[in-house]
């Protein structure tokens, strides 16, 4: 495929700030990596853009070429949407630029930003976007979906945060998206994924936050997993909002305020977060801690960025992974029966199965504000993730993350589901989860920004 494309790659190499890599080039299969050690794909051209006007150049020359184009941040998508074979990689990692306006409580961040470049130039200043829970995530596939993590309760989801984006189009334009400028395009990538454009910056309103936060670990045996979720269903609603709870099926980890007994055995642990006060936040797990010992306990003040980074090992660079989510709106004692059938069945002991909290700040945002697919009351945001070091231990967790969804669909609302955490590209699903009048919505709006349907490896919305 290079070969067909002649000179035209060096008259895009002369044209570019940015750099250009090929097969044959010596930086090529480094930089071709994406994270999930199971996708392995070969581009034709990877552009590493320097610039808003580097992507608009590689998008013209992709469309003028006929390449599939595939957009990179921090090349963090499960299902590999981020590469693609014998096509066009445009690659922001180059765009990762962070600059804070500690007075308005705002940031600019470039499209190939990583979350621990953000939060590191945001927590200078003891402020912070919410966003996921892993800092080698990328800025602009997280946002684009949605975004949630640690922050939910406290401030929203990350595009509940977004003030405006730079964006380029698949004519090759470059866009200013906000509430008063190209409102429609704004409303889309407060969602609606990838599928309009090329997010080259993003602005983001700031909340206080850190720099020093509150963690509580606190983890028991599978035996205990039905009293452990119907303890967790009780106290995580009524939480102040500066509190959140995640809950985990897992194999403890071999950390050294783990007893080496307790070391790699599975079963249940609550994160618990506090972002006001250390007795608010010791109040929480007193009572947890009466209601139901745990065998393995760990409570200390820690920087915010070090709980942004508590699964980066386990998530780590080349680890195969695949992954299923779901709603639910509650923790009933039928979804309880399946979470601990399910959860012992995980082969790696690196595969997990996580729960977030969804409320306060996330349903405070209406239903219809943003293109987010999924709604606005409150709920659990439920992942089960395999991750395995070696791509043939992955079958049999695929494989158990795909059982595991399935057993819990008759316990989810049936309504919506979170495009981030979709791995496969189904149609049906995609239009699914935002519900017609959403989809079409953003049908519409497709049209006007990517008529050709230029960015289609994501969650594709087709133009409408």
């Amino acid at each position: 495929m290079t070969s067909t494309l002649g000179s035209g790659l060096d008259i895009l190499r002369t044209s570019i700030d940015g750099q250009l890599s090929a097969p044959g080039s010596a930086d090529y299969d480094e930089v071709r990596r994406v994270w999930n050690g199971d996708i392995d794909r070969r581009p034709a051209v990877i552009v590493r853009c320097a610039s808003a006007s580097d992507v608009a150049l590689a998008v013209e020359f992709g469309v003028a070429r006929g390449l599939e184009i595939a957009v990179r941040g921090g090349a963090h998508s499960m299902s590999g949407a981020s590469t693609v074979d014998d096509g066009l990689v445009i690659d922001l990692s180059p765009l990762n630029r962070v600059s804070v306006d500690p007075v308005a409580k705002l940031v600019r961040v470039g499209g190939g930003a990583l979350l621990s470049d953000l939060d590191a130039a945001t927590q200078e200043h003891g402020l912070a976007v919410p966003s996921g829970m892993i800092s080698h995530t990328g800025v602009g596939g997280l946002t684009l979906g949605g975004g949630m993590g640690w922050l939910t309760r406290l401030g929203g989801l990350s595009i509940d945060n977004l003030v405006s984006a730079e964006v380029v189009t698949a004519d090759g334009s470059v866009l200013r998206a906000s509430r008063d400028e190209h409102a429609d395009l704004f409303w889309a990538i407060r969602g609606g994924g990838g599928n309009f454009g090329v997010v080259t910056e993003f602005e983001f309103r700031l909340h206080e936050v850190g720099p020093t936060v509150h963690l509580g670990f606190l983890f028991w045996g599978l035996e205990q997993g039905a009293q452990v979720l119907r303890l967790a269903r009780e106290v995580i609603p009524g939480l102040d909002r500066r509190l959140n709870v995640l809950i985990a099926g897992l194999n403890a980890p071999p950390a050294p305020f783990v007893p080496e007994q307790y070391q790699g055995q599975p079963g249940y642990a609550l994160l618990v977060t506090g972002f006001g006060s250390a007795e608010q936040h010791a109040e929480v797990v007193a009572r947890i801690r009466a209601e139901l010992p745990p065998l393995v306990e760990f409570v200390a003040p820690m920087p915010f960025v070090a709980v942004q980074q508590l699964f980066d090992e386990p998530f780590a660079w080349g680890m195969h992974c695949y992954e299923k989510s779901a709603y639910l709106d509650e923790i009933t004692d039928g979804a309880i029966e399946v979470i601990t059938e399910q959860v012992p069945l995980r082969s790696s002991p690196l595969s997990v199965m996580l729960f977030y909290r969804l409320d306060r700040a996330y349903s405070e945002v209406g239903e219809d504000d943003t293109a987010f697919s999924g709604r606005r009351t409150p709920k659990y945001a439920v992942f089960m993730i395999g991750v395995c070091p070696e791509p043939e231990l992955l079958v049999a967790d695929r494989a158990w993350a795909r059982s595991c969804w399935e057993a819990l669909r008759p316990h989810t609302p049936g309504v919506g589901c979170y495009i981030n955490a979709l791995t496969e590209q189904d149609a049906s699903r995609v239009h699914a989860a935002y519900g017609e009048a959403k989809y079409e919505r953003l049908a519409r709006i497709k049209s006007s920004y990517d008529p050709g349907n230029v960015f289609h490896r994501n969650l594709n919305i087709k133009p409408g």
